[in-house]
């Protein structure tokens, strides 16, 4: 666990398994992401697997009939034509359909199968636990792989240790989902000795390191998880995607977005009296961050955004193309959304045309809520349990019981981040999320139109070339407390 680099898992489909393999391949511990996994398998599939390398990963899979029915669900010769919608996918629920829970464990399968492909270096799996409904079985499929570490934020996943243990064991494994309106969470169960009705291969149990804000969650975690965690990764408020709300009542900038204060900082030291490593993200992505977060007591860094617009991202060219352009030139301008994200977490929007952080793109754009990761499972009155969100149709909204107000201002992240891939969405408009910091590009481009890999990020990062970007960031290295 002497990595100094960890990427970012980020989106969806950004955090690819060609970039997973590069950056576990130079040294780092490379990430995917498994959100929306399902989606990305299908439509790549749809999309005829020009190399044969998905097709190879499946041939792999230990259930061959399984692997069998998804590829003659999905698979279209030579891939699709202009103007082809893509098959339509069922959402999770409590009766999941079983083509949607085997094309989720076959996902994750072949994206660990595909990052580790020609490497003996670790390679790291992240999740949402926002989204709780697929996990059980994406971590099956991940682990049939051989994952090496599972990575989770955007909520407390004190859970997840003791589901990787009975998997691990060959268990069922149980996942307890947050119903809105009842005191009990409800049980959703994956059996997949039963499901695929063979006995599992032995798994690894991978590592968990959860994603925190604060020391006090580190604590949690440690008195408080279902079973061992072996790290954390600490996130502060300039990171991409979600970020963890400011504690208490906190005021707003001229942009709208919440200034975070005192009850903010991380007391870094006494993390490290956990005796547990750990790696800092936000806005720490060059040597001397690296150097930064060492003397905080980190390993090293998390870095998300200097890997997002690398070349082996899954943002399509053309948004990375602009946003590198934008931002080589200080012109880039990215949000501290408050209201953008229907989980109700701050979510870092990037400011670009063409995309649902401009107003009248957003109010365009027709409600639908159609793929249903970020649902809130919520009471219905005759007990039963419905899934709402706060960026479905307002009215659709309301007659489930939510509050109008809540669903004002709200993006469809689902339809958003998926268009903004290389999965496409036709017809959807993008959004983009990255962190605060963009003061790499000066390190890696030398114009406003050229670009980089993967490689030449981990080179930068792991070189120690003079410089001090990072000062209108951090102000005293030596302190074991920092806030931004």
């Amino acid at each position: 666990m002497d990595w100094k680099v960890i990427s970012g898992g980020m989106g969806v489909g950004v955090s690819t398994h060609s970039l997973a393999n590069l950056v576990s391949k130079t040294g780092g511990l490379g990430t995917l992401s498994g959100v929306a996994a399902d989606r990305w398998l299908a439509r790549m599939l749809q999309h005829g697997d020009p190399d044969g390398r998905i097709r190879n990963a499946l041939s792999n899979f230990p259930f061959r009939e399984t692997a069998k029915r998804i590829l003659d669900s999905f698979f279209v010769e030579g891939g699709v034509t202009n103007g082809f919608e893509h098959k339509t996918l069922p959402v999770f629920t409590f009766r999941t359909p079983k083509i949607l829970i085997d094309l989720t464990v076959c996902a994750n399968f072949v994206l660990v199968f595909l990052a580790k492909e020609a490497i003996a270096a670790p390679v790291n799996m992240n999740y949402l636990e926002k989204i709780q409904m697929p996990h059980v079985y994406s971590f099956t499929g991940a682990m049939l792989a051989g994952v090496d570490y599972i990575t989770m934020g955007a909520g407390i996943p004190l859970q997840v240790p003791a589901i990787l243990d009975n998997l691990s064991e060959g268990k069922a494994a149980t996942y307890r989902i947050s119903v809105d309106g009842k005191k009990e969470t409800a049980p959703l169960t994956f059996d997949p000795a039963k499901h695929f009705g063979e006995e599992l291969p032995k798994l690894k149990r991978p590592g968990f390191f959860p994603i925190i804000s604060s020391n006090l969650l580190a604590d949690l975690f440690i008195n408080k998880a279902s079973g061992s965690i072996e790290g954390f990764i600490v996130e502060l408020p300039t990171a991409g995607g979600h970020n963890a709300a400011p504690r208490g009542k906190y005021p707003l900038n001229k942009k709208g977005e919440p200034i975070y204060g005192i009850k903010d900082e991380i007391a870094f030291n006494k993390i490290v009296q956990l005796n547990k490593p750990f790696w800092i993200g936000g806005s720490y992505a060059s040597p001397e961050g690296i150097k930064m977060a060492q003397g905080l007591g980190a390993r090293g860094i998390q870095a998300g955004s200097i890997f997002a617009l690398s070349e082996e991202s899954g943002i399509q060219k053309v948004y990375k193309d602009q946003i590198r352009k934008l931002a080589f030139n200080n012109q880039l301008e990215i949000k501290t959304d408050l209201i953008a994200s229907p989980t109700g977490f701050p979510f870092k929007v990037v400011q670009l045309p063409g995309t649902v952080s401009r107003a009248e793109v957003y109010d365009s754009r027709p409600r639908i809520c159609n793929h249903g990761y970020l649902t809130t499972p919520y009471e219905r009155s005759d007990g039963g349990i419905g899934f709402r969100c706060a960026s479905e149709k307002e009215d659709q909204y309301v007659r489930k019981g939510g509050k109008i107000e809540d669903s004002e201002g709200r993006r469809c992240l689902c339809n958003g981040l998926i268009a903004a891939s290389e999965i496409t969405n036709p017809g959807e408009p993008p959004i983009l999320t990255l962190g605060d910091d963009t003061g790499f590009l000066k390190h890696l481009m030398k114009h406003e139109d050229d670009s980089y890999s993967a490689a030449d990020a981990m080179r930068y990062l792991l070189s120690a070339p003079p410089g001090k970007h990072l000062n209108d960031y951090l102000n005293n290295a030596g302190n074991k407390t920092h806030t931004l």
